[in-house]
């Protein structure tokens, strides 16, 4: 809801009818503070989908463990106001020869990205800061998940 209303306020940020910049002095509008970093996730969050695509894909009996959080990589895409790709692209990593390894890459990546969001917190303005914290925490307890045993059981 939050990246909807920065969409609506960015579509009306274009040019007028009459191809003006909509700009008194005809220059580009300056862009949405927090814009460039909602974008950034955006990318952030698809290329951690096509590394849940990749490892699904190279190691089959994970595809029902991961499609779950693979879901909810969609949905943060989706509230970061982008649209997940069609298609899956190659990651920029490969997904690891064995299951472990390309679970332990996942939560890797999950961990990596949840850091880096939660750094950023304080360069956004406020309702997208509060969104990257909560993509940021399920981020974080997704790599949790990725780490533990098939099952949920940590062995503690």
């Amino acid at each position: 809801m939050v990246a909807a209303a920065v969409v609506a306020v960015g579509a009306g940020c274009g040019k007028g009818a009459d191809g003006a910049s909509g700009a008194p002095d005809g220059k580009a509008p300056a862009a949405l503070p927090g814009a460039a970093e909602q974008a950034a996730a955006v990318r952030d969050s698809a290329e951690l989908l096509g590394r849940y695509d990749a490892a699904a894909a190279a190691h089959p009996s994970l595809a029902a463990r991961l499609r779950p959080l693979r879901a909810e990589v969609v949905r943060h895409i989706e509230a970061f106001g982008g649209t997940a790709p069609a298609g899956t692209r190659p990651p920029a990593a490969p997904a690891g020869t064995t299951a472990a390894q390309a679970l332990a890459a996942l939560a890797a990546a999950e961990r990596a990205l949840a850091d880096r969001r939660a750094a950023a917190l304080l360069t956004v303005p406020g309702e997208l800061a509060r969104l990257m914290a909560s993509v940021a925490a399920a981020g974080a307890g997704h790599a949790a998940l990725l780490g533990a045993p098939a099952g949920g059981k940590d062995g503690r």
